[in-house]
């Protein structure tokens, strides 16, 4: 008992109460209406730090010395693992046939020698860029170019490869009332030793968040589902997606894409801000194809980390 002659389980009712909404918001996450400032989609950008609440409310149920809040707090804790459990596990050491890199480069970048030098260090034989701007693609070209012969720019996105490129082409993904003049997308056919893959690059449009309209991915979740809507024509059985999605995958903007491709492997490899990183926007995803291994890269010029995978055909 308390001083107010309550027992151990019934103290800590505000605190099991959290535990519960918390719990409630993990698991239940896509019945969060996007009616109003799309504010299901805002809570699904930064879904795996919801797992900060579990320790705080732990020591709260501690504190208050209660059964009830302590039972209560397994309730989020086991949500939290059901979700991102797995991302904690350790990398999987099985085969990879390609090293793979996707870094939105920042168009303001002052440094692209030395950003296309640090993805060049990993060895890599597949290498998408988005935000090229005409200044700095010369650079980009003269530092990949030794390893990486092979190359494609549509507007502002680029894939350099070790392997030979064919049957390159614009993908459409703008949304309404957009110009001719934007161009993000591409899709090259990337022949390997051992397969033939259809490769995707990719930079959706920006998401704004603001008082008085609160998250705003309109334009962002139209062009997601224009690339679903390629992706879901191509004709070659293995694909690689890579680009700035300008979400995380939990976002149900991006539920169309997830139709047509698998989400990568274990581990988190958060991309942006590259100052204090909180999500992974940039995407590596695949289709009759694994990622075995992805992880971020250390800072470049830009304000996006790079992310390299493995991926075993």
């Amino acid at each position: 008992m308390d001083t107010s002659g309550r027992s151990r389980f019934e103290r800590g009712r505000v605190v099991a109460a959290l535990a519960a909404l918390v719990a409630f918001q993990l698991a239940l996450h896509s019945a969060v209406p996007n009616t109003v400032g799309r504010l299901g989609s805002l809570l699904e950008t930064f879904l795996p730090w919801l797992g900060l609440a579990v320790p705080v409310l732990l020591v709260a149920a501690l504190r208050r010395r209660s059964v009830t809040a302590l039972i209560a707090v397994l309730l989020p804790a086991a949500a939290w693992l059901g979700l991102f459990g797995a991302l904690l596990l350790p990398p999987s050491d099985g085969p990879g046939d390609l090293v793979v890199v996707q870094h939105n480069v920042n168009d303001v970048n002052t440094d692209p020698v030395g950003t296309a030098g640090a993805l060049a260090r990993v060895s890599p034989d597949l290498v998408a860029l988005e935000e090229l701007t005409p200044s700095a693609l010369p650079a980009y070209r003269k530092a990949l170019e030794a390893d990486l012969p092979h190359h494609a720019v549509v507007g502002t996105v680029g894939l350099w490869s070790r392997h030979p490129l064919k049957d390159v082409r614009p993908l459409d993904i703008r949304p309404r009332g957009i110009g001719p003049g934007w161009n993000r997308g591409l899709r090259a056919t990337v022949v390997t030793p051992g397969a033939t893959v259809a490769v995707h690059v990719a930079h959706l449009p920006s998401v704004r968040l603001g008082l008085r309209h609160g998250f705003s991915s309109d334009r962002r979740d139209e062009s997601a589902r224009l690339l679903a809507a390629a992706l879901a024509a191509e004709k070659q059985d293995r694909v690689i997606l890579l680009g700035d999605l300008n979400s995380t995958v939990d976002d149900r903007g991006l539920d169309p894409l997830r139709a047509q491709v698998d989400v990568a492997a274990p581990g988190f490899a958060f991309s942006w801000p590259a100052s204090f990183p909180v999500a992974r926007i940039d995407q590596i995803m695949t289709r009759s194809a694994s990622v075995t291994h992805l992880r971020s890269l250390p800072p470049t010029g830009s304000d996006h980390l790079p992310i390299v995978a493995r991926i075993a055909l």
